[in-house]
């Protein structure tokens, strides 16, 4: 079984060492290199022609040179490499900067250690991978804008719709609007009886066909 030859640049210690663990005791994968901040990763892979990573998980946010901002330093040494943004930002001008400054694929921090696994096999093969939530946010963009019903819901409420769209649980909804757990349980609960659903899986399928 070919390997796929892989190189990590993040800056979180803990996530880090968990990617690390995880993918280099795979052996599917070879991690070649694991650094911080993309200006390390350049000098170590510029400086030994034996590391020549196929495959690169890039955060956004780093030291010095953003991930967005390296993508093209990357792809000038490395032009074959195939650079997954594996980051906490969701917002659609950070996915499309990403994505047209060469990454192929982008995930959200959220994702389960064996979703980032598929996303490499996937994008070594010639693919390419998007988180669901961000996958939606890609589709919206190049769909057509149709008029939309008045909703029924609040704007905190449909705030918190598009978070649980996105794939957020509702502890992450609550960090990210900066409310307590507690009220997002209780706008749930709220906007359950304002639509007249039982389940996420409804929310989610109205919020995608427009109905709220």
């Amino acid at each position: 079984m070919k390997t796929i030859s892989l190189a990590i640049i993040e800056d979180n210690d803990i996530i880090q060492e968990s990617l690390s663990t995880f993918l280099g005791g795979d052996p599917q994968f070879d991690l070649q290199l694991t650094a911080v901040s993309v200006e390390e990763f350049l000098s170590a892979v510029g400086g030994n022609p034996m590391l020549s990573p196929a495959v690169v998980l890039l955060d956004i946010q780093l030291p010095g040179m953003s991930g967005i901002e390296g993508i093209p330093h990357i792809k000038k040494l490395l032009p074959e490499v195939s650079i997954i943004m594996l980051t906490t930002f969701i917002e659609s001008e950070k996915i499309f900067a990403a994505l047209c400054a060469g990454a192929c694929s982008y995930l959200a921090k959220s994702v389960s250690l064996l979703n980032i696994r598929d996303a490499i096999i996937t994008v070594s093969q010639g693919g390419s991978y998007m988180s669901p939530g961000i996958a939606r946010k890609v589709v919206e963009y190049f769909t057509p804008k149709t008029n939309k019903i008045d909703s029924p819901l609040t704007a905190r409420q449909l705030e918190i719709v598009q978070c649980i769209v996105d794939g957020l649980s509702y502890k992450m909804v609550a960090l990210r609007l900066n409310i307590s757990l507690d009220t997002v349980r209780t706008h749930i609960k709220n906007i359950y009886q304002i639509l007249e659903i039982n389940s996420k899986g409804e929310l989610i399928r109205k919020s995608l066909n427009r109905e709220v």
